[in-house]
């Protein structure tokens, strides 16, 4: 290997994107590079100390078109650190993970010449990834129905799996059929917990009060953990409320259903760990691309796709469905445990070294 082994791994700031990144990072380090991660200040606090990753923040904006001038100003400002941060520490290659906080780095090593990979794990690529694609040495992919790439750079296209964290590829977790009682995972981030937090109840009520046997293990926000404690309490619902936690194997462990947002890495760790999943999309995630992930777990078996509008009218209906015949979950169950990402680092160390020893 040539002597410089240096890699940024440059990530968005939220949790779905600093995981793989930290996860990643991690394995590379393991292997013998030199690693530093560039982020914003969204993604620090999803760090885990444990990890001694090398960090570097640099601050970035999406391009908000209600707001130009300024997205366009904090862009460039951007774009000035991270070149003199490449210019002082200049890697041998930067590894782009998407979302716009990872842009800026990936841009000014076009400028300097240094060559970057990206990768996307949506059904559609995003908007930075989309732009970079053309300057890339190599796209990797989650997935080959990827769409969205240009026909002219698919031969830059290497499918490597899910980056995910590696407890979550590494965990067995229960593989018993589901049995008569429903454990419900709720999770999302701070905006789907808020909109969860306002919905669901009401529906895990109606299951109690008519003999759907359930508990719910909730991540909401800390000002709602009183209002939802109070409301469950009342109904005698069965339930665990958490916010933020670094240990959510606990809670995959004891879930045999999850209902979430389809942000593409939590639907890979649900897959990953054989979760029956019930995604409920973001409306307003960029593009839709949140439609188009949910839509491919579903159309692959891995999971049930309900949208944000139609969750008061069809919800309870399926966890009645549900709680009446465990089939369409143990169905799903089988369909999930004909996945696997084991090889995803295996795939990526094969590829880095390989373009190590071409530059």
């Amino acid at each position: 290997m040539n002597k410089n082994n240096n890699i940024i791994v440059a990530t968005g700031g939220t949790g779905g994107h600093i995981f793989p990144a930290a996860s990643l990072a991690n394995n590379l380090h393991k292997s013998g590079f030199n690693i530093t991660i560039t982020t914003d200040e969204r993604g620090l606090k999803f760090i885990d100390k444990k990890f001694l990753i090398k960090t570097k923040l640099i601050n970035s904006s999406s391009f908000n078109k209600k707001k130009k001038a300024l997205s366009a100003f904090r862009i460039i400002i951007s774009l000035f650190q991270s070149l003199i941060y490449l210019i002082h520490n200049r890697p041998k290659f930067i590894f782009g993970m998407g979302g716009y906080a990872s842009f800026p780095i990936c841009f000014a090593g076009l400028i300097l010449r240094i060559p970057f990979i990206i990768y996307e794990n949506n059904l559609l690529i995003g908007k930075a990834n989309k732009f970079l694609a053309p300057f890339a040495k190599k796209i990797f992919v989650s997935y080959i129905n990827i769409e969205g790439i240009n026909k002219k750079y698919e031969n830059k296209i290497v499918v490597v799996g899910n980056i995910l964290r590696e407890n979550i590829i590494n965990f067995k977790g229960n593989d018993k059929k589901i049995g008569n009682d429903l454990n419900i995972l709720v999770l999302g981030g701070s905006q789907a917990a808020k909109i969860f937090a306002e919905i669901l109840p009401e529906i895990f009520i109606q299951c109690k009060k008519n003999q759907i046997n359930l508990k719910v293990y909730q991540q909401c926000l800390n000002e709602q953990k009183f209002v939802l404690k109070e409301k469950y309490e009342k109904y005698a619902v069965k339930h665990e409320l958490f916010n933020f936690t670094f240990d959510i194997l606990k809670y995959y462990n004891l879930s045999n259903l999850v209902i979430t947002r389809a942000g593409s890495s939590a639907l890979a760790e649900f897959l990953n760990c054989k979760i029956p999943i019930i995604a409920i999309p973001l409306a307003t995630s960029a593009e839709n691309h949140q439609l188009k992930n949910a839509q491919f777990f579903m159309d692959k078996g891995f999971g049930i796709m309900i949208e944000e509008k139609n969750i008061k009218s069809k919800l309870y209906d399926l966890l009645q469905s549900i709680h009446k015949d465990k089939s369409l979950l143990n169905k799903i169950k089988a369909n999930q445990k004909k996945y696997s990402d084991e090889n995803v680092f295996m795939i990526i160390k094969k590829e880095i070294t390989k373009l190590f020893y071409e530059n």
